[in-house]
């Protein structure tokens, strides 16, 4: 499937700001700019992306564009509409947001932050028994769990430590649930909800904290608190092990801990807060 990923909005460059000039960023999964344009936001509506779509392009239209930001989602979804291309809303757009990094970010401003909404209660019903942070070297991670039976199983070709340039003893630091009864449908519960990334949030005075779990478009969830001032030690070694393997990182469910059973594995980049 021919894929590309996109981005429509107004930010704010590290030259004087221009807050009425929208900037429409179009590229292959290679990184390879197809469409680059801007507009004063009194033009900003699906017509004009049409019109840049079909003026800057010879050939045949994608059968697909990836689109991250909630805000210009719909504008694009009209445009997929008159034009018959499929519009996939997806954080996993990683190509495109390690473009805008290097045209707008600037220690003031984040291309890639998106407005956080307040995270929601996990519902009670599928939390599981127990919970702990666990890794898994660089060079063994991906063959494992692909090896294994595996019901529900989420790993992207670009996620593979290796091509990314990590070495191949690095770990790659994750979240184990272990489920019990309910491991089945938190997992079909996670894949209903798309995961994308699993953050340490920790309180004012740093001996205790969550973990927010950011899924779809823009949506955010606890899955768990704690008051404890050597799991909040933990925790910190988390991100920072995040921050180390390029924001790649796992989620694991299973219903116990004797590592025969497994319900669901992603595994997670959270390039967003790499800056």
């Amino acid at each position: 499937m021919t894929l590309w990923q996109a981005d429509f909005y107004h930010h704010f460059p590290q030259r004087e700001i221009e807050t009425n000039l929208w900037q429409l960023l179009i590229c292959d999964q290679k990184g390879n700019i197809i469409v680059e344009s801007s507009c004063p936001q009194s033009q900003v509506n699906s017509q004009w992306l049409i019109e840049q779509i079909q003026s800057n392009l010879s050939k045949s239209y994608p059968e697909a564009i990836a689109v991250f930001r909630p805000q210009s989602l719909s504008l694009f979804s009209l445009m997929g509409q008159a034009l018959g291309i499929k519009i996939l809303p997806t954080r996993r757009t990683d190509v495109l947001k390690r473009l805008l990094l290097d045209k707008y970010y600037s220690p003031l401003y984040n291309p890639l932050k998106l407005e956080a909404s307040p995270p929601q209660s996990l519902p009670e019903n599928l939390w599981g028994k127990t919970w702990r942070f666990a890794s898994f070297p660089a060079g063994e991670i991906i063959h494992y769990f692909r090896q294994q039976p595996i019901p529900i199983l989420s790993i992207d070709s670009q996620d593979d430590p290796l091509s990314l340039g990590l070495p191949s003893h690095h770990r790659i630091s994750g979240i184990v649930i272990e489920g019990d009864r309910k491991a089945m449908i938190l997992a079909r519960w996670l894949a209903e909800n798309h995961p994308y990334s699993l953050n340490f949030i920790p309180t004012e005075i740093g001996q205790s904290g969550g973990l927010i779990l950011e899924s779809g478009l823009s949506d955010r969830w606890v899955l768990v608190t704690f008051e404890d001032p050597e799991m909040a030690t933990s925790a910190q070694q988390y991100e920072q092990r995040k921050q180390e393997n390029k924001g790649l990182h796992f989620l694991l469910v299973q219903p116990d801990d004797t590592g025969i059973t497994y319900s669901g594995f992603w595994l997670l980049s959270s390039l967003d807060n790499l800056g």
